[in-house]
């Protein structure tokens, strides 16, 4: 049978559609994965269209996954997180929604007071086992939408739940039976998509959601989960690594609209980000996310850095808030005793911060030849140095107008003399041997002591 594309608007045959092949083995793409070697990424020289959709927007998952690997969050840490994650999303709600555990006491009222706030966005979900009577919990709570796990590959099909693939997708289906009869829109988290067997399984199972989708007159949202991080965005790679191959076969082959398909991806070889960007140029409207990729093992994808992300890709932050990521970030660390690596892009210590005095003289000729872009304005946090025994006359006098916040007639360059004498100090520092760093306290007292008290203390 021919139709005519909705996104295309060219004829394309939809006559053919993949049954489930109930194999007797599982298969682990041995070839692929063969688990004592680094996983090979295999091209079989396919492209797909890139296609991205008239809106996108992100997800998170810190209540959730990123919950299950720290220790466990206090019913106000969970408040207080969620008003950031509002400020952050803004009024256009661009980060649309926020997942939530139910079990627990503990964990019902820290939904019930973020629920209390009255926010619009993000939209409050829950993650659940799939069971009837969580069902109905859910739907007494009020809650709209629900994550299901039902796990696509053979390794936790055959291997975890001792099923084979028929009796995992009726297991699978029974469950979001059960959700439509409790009134409730499942998300169905397709785990460990990239070692699925995506024409044998994926897109039969998912076939078969959007039929009973269909006929409950409720949809169903697709997250495909990239459990073990094994996706890459590279062009022209087979299936199942391929994230754009994943998109492309969920909305071609299983009619799966990119507002109902959402990508969730873990860091395992650091191509995270790359991934979540990939599923949006492909058709995905929604990546899930956790703050600072906190989560299991590496951790989730960023999400402060798809917020950036979506700022280079639509060249506008629509609303967004970028100075609540240093708010999120001391956040994690003053109050939740969180230790950010220094180094971590936007969030970390260090991470507009120069040590080397070339680098420095620099930014004080002009910040931008050494600072990603004006960090002050969309985080708050402007660019800064590090006095060692590499900083010169440049990191030093940069380092005082910055801490002190010199302006006009105030500020101070290299020539000063103010400025020699301290580097003079410095270095008999380290030439006496001193290998650490200089504290701020140190510096301030050796400027106190120099200029007469005409600093003091910031």
């Amino acid at each position: 049978m021919l139709e005519i594309s909705p996104k295309t608007n060219l004829l394309e045959q939809k006559s053919y559609r993949y049954q489930l092949q109930d194999v007797a083995d599982p298969n682990l793409y041995r070839d692929v994965y063969s688990y004592e070697e680094v996983p090979k990424v295999p091209f079989n020289h396919r492209r797909v269209p890139m296609n991205m959709p008239e809106e996108i927007w992100i997800t998170d998952t810190s209540m959730r996954d990123g919950q299950q690997s720290v220790e466990p969050y206090t019913v106000d840490q969970i408040v207080d997180l969620y008003k950031l994650l509002s400020r952050l999303g803004g009024p256009k709600g661009i980060i649309r929604q926020t997942e939530f555990f139910c079990y627990s006491k503990k964990d019902r009222e820290a939904l019930e007071r973020c629920q209390d706030l009255g926010l619009q966005f993000p939209e409050i979900t829950t993650w659940i086992r799939a069971n009837k009577e969580d069902f109905k919990l859910v739907r007494d709570l009020g809650i709209r939408e629900t994550g299901i796990l039902v796990s696509a590959s053979d390794y936790h099909i055959f291997k975890k739940l001792k099923m084979t693939r028929r009796q995992a997708m009726d297991m699978y289906l029974s469950a979001v039976g059960e959700a439509f009869e409790a009134g409730v829109r499942p998300r169905c988290h397709l785990e460990d998509i990239t070692r699925a067997d995506f024409y044998g399984f994926v897109v039969p199972f998912v076939n078969e959601l959007q039929k009973m989708a269909e006929d409950a007159g409720i949809p169903v949202k697709i997250r495909a989960c990239d459990t073990m991080g094994y996706g890459v965005p590279y062009t022209e790679v087979a299936i199942p690594r391929s994230v754009a191959g994943i998109v492309y076969g969920l909305q071609h082959y299983s009619d799966v609209p990119s507002e109902m398909l959402e990508w969730h991806g873990h860091n395992d070889f650091y191509k995270a980000v790359a991934n979540a960007s990939t599923a949006w140029l492909y058709g995905a409207c929604a990546v899930n996310c956790s703050l600072l990729g906190i989560g299991e093992r590496t951790g989730n994808i960023p999400l402060e850095a798809m917020v950036m992300e979506y700022a280079s890709l639509r060249g506008t932050l629509d609303g967004m808030d970028t100075t609540a990521i240093t708010d999120i970030a001391r956040y994690f660390s003053e109050n939740m005793g969180y230790r950010i690596p220094p180094m971590t892009p936007f969030v970390g210590e260090n991470f507009n911060m120069t040590r080397a005095g070339i680098h420095a003289d620099g930014l004080l000729k002009d910040e931008e030849i050494y600072n990603i872009f004006d960090t002050k304005t969309i985080l708050n946090r402007p660019a800064s140095v590090m006095v060692t025994k590499t900083s010169g006359l440049a990191g030093i006098a940069y380092w005082m107008n910055e801490h002190y916040g010199l302006t006009g007639d105030r500020v101070v360059d290299k020539k000063s003399e103010l400025v020699r004498r301290l580097k003079e100090w410095i270095d008999a520092e380290y030439e006496n041997g001193r290998s650490n760093m200089l504290s701020t306290g140190e510096l301030e007292a050796k400027i106190n002591e120099f200029s007469g008290g005409q600093y003091g203390k910031r």
